[in-house]
């Protein structure tokens, strides 16, 4: 079945996080945590196949920050490449018989566009470009465009996701305390630019914790005609003895 005849009679269970269970893994500060898909493969897969276990639809690739930016273009294509076959071979070991997806994941890019800096608009559709491409070279099977707090800079990610794949895209910006964007746009605003260019599910993640972004899924809701999305951190995150601990408990 595909993802977008499934999320119409459906809800769709996404994942969660990613980093905190590298640091719980072992990953050191400082390290890259894209690196571990070549390195550390085997810790990958089992983050995926407990999430998958768990009861999740979708997980997305270990890639948020794979791009051109941080990674020359071999490295790149190794990166991606392992990343998609670990989330696969999550899907194959894990025995629960929900379905399953693999979405390729892609985060920012680090660098502010203009104006507020120097990275121009159509080099950052460049840089999200070759990700794509190489996600749809080594199968991924949606595309989640997630965390982006710049509505200029996942204009930039969704267009080049639209104009290098056939893929659902799924896009999710992190808001501030005053529910708006880093960059000031708000949720309706989110809403009309997204589902004009054609993405698929539209919401929030990271952010804060889920009563937090309450009223900003409100706001979505009452704005969009596609699905909606919600992925909220566990509160917010702080440092005790060298872990990184969440303020808001599984129940």
């Amino acid at each position: 079945m595909k993802i977008l005849d499934y999320m119409k009679e459906n809800i769709l269970y996404l994942d969660g996080g990613m980093g905190t269970l590298l640091q719980e893994a072992g990953m050191k500060p400082g390290e890259l945590p894209e690196m571990w898909n070549l390195t550390h493969p085997e810790e990958i897969v089992s983050i995926h196949k407990a999430y998958f276990d768990a009861g999740s639809n979708v997980v997305n690739t270990n890639t948020f920050g794979a791009n051109s930016l941080k990674f020359e273009s071999n490295e790149l294509e190794l990166i991606i490449k392992s990343a998609i076959e670990n989330a696969k071979k999550a899907r194959e070991e894990s025995e629960t018989e929900h379905p399953k997806w693999v979405a390729l994941d892609i985060g920012p890019t680090g660098r502010m566009l203009a104006p507020y800096g120097d990275f121009d608009f159509e080099d950052a559709v460049k840089t999200f470009a070759q990700t794509v491409k190489l996600g749809v070279k080594y199968g991924a099977e949606l595309i989640v465009i997630e965390t982006m707090n710049d509505s200029y800079e996942t204009k930039a990610a969704l267009l080049a996701a639209k104009e290098n794949s056939d893929l659902p895209v799924f896009v999710s910006n992190a808001y501030s305390e005053d529910g708006k964007l880093m960059t000031g746009a708000d949720p309706s605003a989110m809403v009309a630019m997204l589902e004009g260019m054609g993405a698929d599910a539209i919401g929030a993640n990271c952010s804060l914790g889920p009563k937090a972004l309450a009223p900003i899924v409100d706001a979505y809701l009452a704005a969009a005609s596609v699905p909606v999305l919600v992925k909220p951190n566990a509160g917010l995150p702080k440092v005790v003895d060298g872990k990184t601990v969440f303020d808001v408990l599984p129940d």
